[in-house]
């Protein structure tokens, strides 16, 4: 009989919040050094890897911008997302929508051109050699005002027809939504969906206002939602997309054991959750690990993981067609 983790591994899934920045695994980064001359402040992988120990989202936040800073060239970022796309479908990833941060490098003076098109790169060259599809999303900053927002969307015009929607991410606290509400509403006039990271720190409100002040077409994290039962509700009824991080959680101290995650507890309530990676690179674990690792401390069933893997498809940005085509999958892998 085929072992849990197997099952997990063979599943059709997509992955629905991954930040491609946090794939860049220390031995990466140490690569793109040596290739751009950059010295880092670290003395071996090892070193770097010890540095890996946060108490919350700043913690980690303040490693990654450092982390990012060698990446610098078209191909960099081709070869970044490469690395993830080969994991991704070693895990039995079929499609990603994946989030980039174009503020974190175009204030170090890179041009935009050159994150997009090296990331663009990667992403036709997984879909040709892996069978891996994958969309893009382009992520505000916002700990960055909304002007230095709007400068970014205005940036990535000649690009829009390439990316999928736009969402919002870095230190979340102090941050609202609200705060955003302007050019999300003009990015959504240019026809692109929308999505936020809300309720991962911050509070049930912030939530709120990704819904009713943003529009969010998903809800990337909401695990504070279940504090606030009117919320609960009216996401279930909504169905709106959560998506979910379990090691992430557990790394930044959202849960204190992956065995108190909510994530079994948002399936029986009704929500729809999805689990996915975050920042594999620095939080121990990419798709197939966040569900093999959470499986285990919550006790998923095989029904409840084909619910999760359904949920990875229906709340995407796939066309109605492809998505029943991954449900189908799905159903005949797991013998529906």
């Amino acid at each position: 009989m085929t072992t849990l983790p197997d099952f997990i591994r063979g599943l059709p899934k997509a992955e629905l919040h991954l930040h491609i920045e946090g794939s860049l695994e220390p031995e990466q980064m140490f690569d793109f050094a040596r290739r751009n001359r950059i010295a880092l402040p670290f003395a071996s992988v090892e070193a770097l890897r010890a540095a890996y120990d946060f108490g919350n989202l700043q913690d980690f936040l303040d490693i990654y911008y450092q982390g990012a800073d060698v990446l610098r060239t078209e191909a960099d970022f081709r070869d970044l997302a490469l690395g993830y796309f080969r994991r991704l479908a070693a895990d039995g990833g079929r499609h990603a929508e994946i989030f980039f941060d174009p503020q974190t490098h175009t204030d170090r003076g890179i041009p935009f051109a050159v994150v997009a098109d090296g990331l663009l790169a990667g992403m036709a060259e997984a879909e040709r050699d892996l069978g891996v599809t994958s969309k893009l999303i382009l992520c505000f900053l916002r700990h960055l005002d909304e002007d230095a927002a709007f400068a970014t969307l205005r940036a990535a015009e000649p690009y829009l027809d390439r990316i999928v929607g736009v969402g919002l991410d870095s230190s979340e606290v102090g941050h609202p939504p609200s705060k955003f509400a302007r050019v999300f509403a003009a990015a959504r006039e240019r026809g692109l969906k929308l999505v936020a990271h809300a309720g991962e720190e911050g509070p049930p409100e912030y939530v709120h206002e990704a819904l009713d002040l943003l529009g969010v077409d998903r809800i990337d994290h909401g695990n504070r939602s279940l504090e606030d039962q009117a919320l609960v509700e009216r996401l279930a009824r909504e169905q709106m997309t959560l998506t979910v991080c379990p090691l992430s959680n557990l790394k930044l101290c959202v849960v204190r054991d992956l065995a108190a995650h909510p994530l079994k507890r948002m399936l029986q309530l009704g929500l729809k959750a999805t689990v996915n990676s975050d920042d594999p690179a620095y939080f121990g674990g990419y798709l197939a690990d966040n569900w093999i690792a959470t499986t285990k401390a919550v006790g998923l069933t095989r029904e409840e993981l084909v619910t999760l893997a359904k949920n990875s498809f229906t709340g995407s940005f796939l066309t109605p067609e492809e998505i029943a085509r991954h449900v189908a999958e799905i159903e005949t892998y797991a013998g529906v």
